[in-house]
């Protein structure tokens, strides 16, 4: 293995809850309705696609300017928490000592900047890619694949950490490895688990001698 590619929100940010709480009000707040499957639906979408879905659910708005104010809103929250997962600073650098890191996330550009700048992490990662600057989000590879690209390393070379069933799936269409972490409050599908080539119940559990065996 060559490189590391970890994805953002539910691995290095315990963002999930908050990016619910903030569309599901912004949903109700525009005249839209939440579904029961709608968060599951949204984890791993592009900005642009999950903008697109909010506006099916009945939101008044267009896409462009729901996206905008939601992110906003998220940076915002941010501003006031940066709600890291526990572990994840000495997870990023134990695992940078190592190897070549990488982040393929579906957060926007903005809001990635944010974390990793908050975090003091910016300068752990070679390359970052949001999918808004993808042609598809995730479960499709592209965001992965634009990581590897960046990095100058074959995606066969690469383990990826991922908490979703949609990033699982993404990075696992990108012929990476893929180490699961899963969200205990958003576990991933059984089918997406299984594409995963190990399974860890904490960032703690992420060492160098996992990624070699």
């Amino acid at each position: 293995m060559e490189a590391c590619i970890f994805d953002l929100d539910g691995v290095l940010v315990d963002s999930e809850p908050v990016w619910e709480e903030v569309r599901r009000a912004f949903v109700a707040e525009h005249g839209g309705t939440w579904r029961d499957d709608t968060q599951t639906k949204l984890m791993g979408m592009s900005t642009g696609e999950w903008a697109a879905y909010l506006h099916e659910l009945g939101v008044r708005l267009p896409p462009d300017e729901i996206a905008q104010q939601v992110i906003d809103r998220m940076a915002r929250r941010y501003r006031d928490h940066l709600p890291l997962m526990k572990g994840a600073p000495e997870a990023v650098r134990r695992l940078g000592d190592s190897f070549t890191l990488g982040l393929a996330s579906s957060s926007p550009r903005r809001l990635i900047d944010t974390v990793l700048a908050s975090s003091e992490l910016h300068d752990c990662f070679d390359a970052t890619v949001s999918t808004e600057e993808v042609a598809r989000g995730k479960p499709a590879p592209d965001g992965y694949l634009e990581a590897a690209r960046r990095l100058g390393v074959d995606p066969d070379d690469c383990v990826a950490i991922e908490d979703s069933s949609n990033g699982l799936r993404s990075a696992a269409a990108a012929g990476m490895r893929v180490i699961a972490v899963p969200h205990p409050r958003y576990p991933p599908a059984p089918d997406a688990l299984a594409l995963a080539w190990r399974v860890a119940d904490d960032l703690d559990a992420l060492t160098s001698d996992l990624l070699d065996s």
